[in-house]
């Protein structure tokens, strides 16, 4: 549970923070994205990557140190 935990916090972390760059403009790639300069992507990113970093923390103090 806890590795299936950090895979999905690191997933929404990475695609959120992709997201969030290439809404404010800063990461204009793929050149053919819906997403590029689209200011509500920036916060849709920010949030689903505040999620990701969430998970990661909680995932973090779940069950016995290994």
């Amino acid at each position: 549970m806890k590795l299936f935990a950090r895979v999905i916090g690191m997933a929404l972390l990475i695609f959120g923070t992709m997201w969030s760059l290439q809404g404010l403009g800063i990461l204009m790639w793929p050149p053919q994205s819906l997403m590029l300069a689209q200011r509500e992507w920036g916060l849709y990113g920010a949030i689903t990557a505040g999620f990701g970093l969430l998970i990661l923390v909680i995932s973090g103090r779940l069950g016995p140190k290994s």
